[in-house]
């Protein structure tokens, strides 16, 4: 943390074209920085947990790419008060607009998210805005919902979007959820792809939903 404050941060590089697409490659067109942005959609992380959660990349860059977020206007850094006592990075609004961007890529990429690598890493969360897209399309709009995943657990507000708070979180819901789905990474891969979609997912048993709120009951009205 001590080299993140010394370090001045580094020249902005530019494709110097007045063009929106390449204005935004400016700022986040650099690997990570997007990637940094999907753990900070959970709200403030401490550099630590961000680390760990980005697996593959060096102190060095991650560093710069968080002082070049901050130098941006897409994220801040403050200090917790006691008895926390860390500092904690979260994005700014200009850095939570890129919520869509990062849906977008997804569903882009989503049909390249088929057999697990032996390479690959996994983290729970990251299955988080995938899932969201789903329950959209199912028509859940709001609530809490837990995932249980055989790699962890999550929680997601769906809804979240549009306000200010986290759009997901690592580990159980945070109180009583409006539903839980226990479901597999393959059906979350799949769930994102739109095959199948997230009713006739629980309908043949992919998915299995708990909890009594409006979501889990809307979910299981609709798979019938």
């Amino acid at each position: 943390m001590s080299r993140l404050r010394r370090m001045s941060p580094r020249p902005r590089r530019s494709y110097d074209q007045y063009c929106s697409a390449a204005r935004a490659l400016d700022a986040v067109g650099d690997r990570w920085t997007l990637l940094i942005v999907r753990e900070l959609l959970a709200g403030p992380r401490r550099y630590t947990d961000l680390h760990a959660d980005l697996p593959g990349v060096s102190t060095d860059v991650l560093a710069s790419r968080l002082r070049d977020m901050e130098r941006d206007g897409l994220a801040t850094r403050r200090r917790l008060p006691p008895p926390g006592a860390a500092t904690v990075y979260e994005l700014t609004a200009r850095g939570r607009g890129l919520l869509p961007v990062l849906e977008a890529l997804g569903a882009w990429g989503a049909d390249d998210l088929t057999e697990r690598r032996p390479t690959d890493a996994v983290r729970a969360h990251w299955f988080a805005l995938p899932l969201l897209r789903a329950l959209r399309r199912a028509g859940v709009e709001e609530g809490l919902v837990e995932v249980r995943l055989a790699e962890g657990h999550f929680h997601l507000y769906a809804g979240g979007a549009a306000g200010e708070g986290p759009v997901y979180g690592d580990g159980p819901a945070p109180g009583e959820p409006d539903a839980r789905l226990a479901l597999d990474a393959d059906t979350c891969a799949a769930l994102g792809r739109g095959e199948p979609g997230l009713v006739e997912a629980v309908r043949d048993g992919r998915v299995v939903v708990g909890g009594e709120g409006p979501a889990a009951k809307a979910l299981r009205e609709a798979a019938g």
